[in-house]
């Protein structure tokens, strides 16, 4: 019995050994293995279309058909949010009615081809996408959720928006207009929906809240001096948004559109190099939509206001100190555009050097528009961009030199 007995102590010696060196030796390995080494610090994040094709990898081509979509009962208000109990009910039926209204959009370029989003906007056939999905086209194919396709026409294009309106001809039953909700009304935390044609899934939806508003993004408009004009007035998202998104609508709990999905910022690819999402999506407001289509579809084109002027989106407390400032909000110029309107107005930009590289001190501080405090860059260009046109008189309250001052600006057209 005894010599039983140690016979298994020796066994289970024996077993603990043999596992202890595997441990050590898989160790081993997993330290010794490259592909699985982490770098300290991750490359800088990319902003990525959300397109599926051969088109370039900084914007999302996916465009969004609008159908009228008829009152969901258990939604009393736009932009309401549902208790969870009957969530699941709401996104079906949110589903049913919004997606004959999405549709995919092929493209063929001299580069490639590419997919991307759209949705159809009114019963004549117009389709509301981005500019950035159809740009330099060749041959543009729409399809419907029902399996009719057509191919479409471009009337109408904005680069700063990265907005395109398509035209179709297509039968009445198969245009089901999305009703367009009020941008303005939505909040941070709010519940949203994201409807398109992610890696070429038809037809594909996610859920997601508000994450934040009043974003800008760089336009695909070139400013003069080479750099890009702003987009304002952008929607956050953690919606899953994906190259096929492009161009397809977000929509609330009532089904209404707020926003058109543009671009997401990603550290992430696939093995065929697409960007993956990561959680931080862009959407064009719809309030910039209503807006804009209405002149791309009569007129081709839509004329945005223009300042001329370069700021800081933000000031950081050592920039403030640098800049000898007297708070750290509001908008600061450091540049102004020769012969713009902000430098027929007098506004003037930072001239004296700082310690930082390529900030000048001696520039005004925006700190309202028409007497509306303004706290950011975004702030100012989402007030422009949502209740102004060229040829109108805003009034800037500046403080400059410490001093308070109130300086009129006829808005001119960005060039």
């Amino acid at each position: 019995m005894k010599g039983t007995k140690v016979m298994k102590n020796r066994s289970r010696l024996l077993v603990i050994f043999v596992f202890a060196a595997v441990v050590m030796f898989a160790c081993q390995a997993i330290t010794n293995t490259p592909s699985l080494v982490i770098s300290e610090e991750p490359p800088p994040p990319t902003l990525t279309s959300v397109t599926e094709p051969v088109t370039e990898p900084v914007l999302i081509e996916s465009p969004v058909v609008e159908d009228t979509l008829p009152v969901i009962a258990e939604v009393t208000e736009p932009g309401s949010i549902i208790s969870p109990e009957i969530n699941d009910g709401i996104l079906v039926e949110i589903y049913e009615q919004s997606n004959p209204g999405v549709v995919a959009i092929q493209v063929l370029t001299e580069t490639g081809d590419g997919l991307g989003s759209g949705f159809v906007i009114d019963k004549e056939g117009h389709i509301i996408t981005n500019f950035h999905v159809i740009d330099g086209v060749s041959d543009l194919e729409v399809d419907f959720p029902s399996g009719f396709k057509v191919r479409g026409e471009v009337i109408g294009t904005d680069t700063d928006s990265d907005l395109a309106v398509v035209k179709v001809d297509a039968p009445a039953d198969e245009l089901h207009p999305l009703p367009l909700g009020d941008s303005s009304t939505i909040k941070v935390g709010q519940t949203v929906v994201a409807i398109g044609s992610p890696f070429r899934f038809n037809g594909t939806m996610t859920t997601g809240i508000i994450s934040s508003l009043g974003r800008t993004l760089s336009s695909l408009n070139e400013a003069p001096g080479g750099s890009f004009f702003t987009a304002g007035d952008i929607i956050q998202t953690d919606a899953a948004i994906n190259p096929g998104n492009s161009g397809g609508p977000l929509l609330n709990l009532n089904g209404e559109v707020v926003g058109v999905n543009r671009a997401i910022e990603t550290y992430n690819i696939n093995s065929q190099e697409d960007p993956l999402n990561s959680g931080i999506g862009f959407a064009i407001a719809i309030n910039t939509v209503k807006r804009v289509a209405p002149s791309l579809i009569s007129e081709g084109s839509y004329a945005y206001p223009y300042l001329g002027i370069s700021s800081l989106n933000e000031i950081s407390l050592l920039q403030q100190e640098a800049l000898d400032l007297p708070q750290a909000t509001g908008v600061y110029v450091t540049n102004v555009t020769p012969n713009s309107p902000a430098d027929r107005a007098g506004i003037r930009g930072g001239t004296t050097p700082t310690d930082f590289f390529n900030l000048f001190s001696g520039g005004d501080l925006i700190i309202a528009i028409d007497g509306r405090t303004t706290q950011t860059f975004s702030e100012l260009l989402s007030y422009l961009m949502q209740e102004k046109s060229p040829e109108d008189t805003i009034t800037f309250t500046i403080l400059r030199n410490n001093q308070e001052l109130e300086v009129d600006l006829i808005l001119g057209k960005r060039p």
